[in-house]
C-alpha cells in the first residue's frame, strides 16, 4: 500500500496472479487451493517461470508438513488429476522450501520466489 500524491491510498501487490502458459491463462490461486488439500502440503505458492516456447510454465513451490515424505511432481500431478483439473493447469516444476519467503505484510512473496527460481 502506498499513498498517492492526492492523499488517497493505493493498494499494490499481485497485479497478476495468472500464469500465461502458451496463451492459456491459469489461476495460480485455483491450483494452490487444490494442492493445499494434499496431506503433505503445509503451504504452497504457484508461480510462473519463463519458458522460451510457451512464455511461462508453472512451478509449485511447496512447504511440507513436518515429518512427511516429500511427494514427487508426478504424485502431485496425480493428486490434481483426481480433482479433475484441466491438463494445461498442471504444474510442470516442483520446488521444496523449508519456509516460503514472506512480504512485509506477511503474505507469500511470489516476486521473491520467482527471483530465486530464475537464479537457479
Amino acid at each position: 500500500m502506498r499513498r498517492h500524491p492526492t492523499g488517497n491510498y493505493v493498494v499494490e501487490g499481485r497485479v497478476k496472479d495468472l500464469i500465461n502458459r502458451g496463451g492459456e491463462k491459469i489461476s495460480a490461486e485455483e491450483v494452490e487451493n487444490l494442492l493445499l488439500a494434499h496431506p503433505a502440503v503445509q503451504n504452497v505458492a504457484c508461480v510462473p517461470v519463463p519458458d522460451e516456447v510457451l512464455g511461462e510454465r508453472m512451478c509449485a513451490c511447496v512447504q511440507l508438513r513436518a515429518g512427511v515424505t516429500a511427494p514427487t511432481l508426478d504424485d502431485l500431478v496425480a493428486f490434481l488429476r483426481r480433482e479433475e483439473i484441466a491438463s494445461f493447469k498442471l504444474p510442470e516444476r516442483l520446488e521444496f522450501f523449508d519456509e516460503l519467503p514472506l512480504s512485509a505484510l506477511g503474505k507469500v512473496s511470489k516476486k521473491a520466489l520467482i527471483s530465486q527460481l530464475v537464479a537457479v
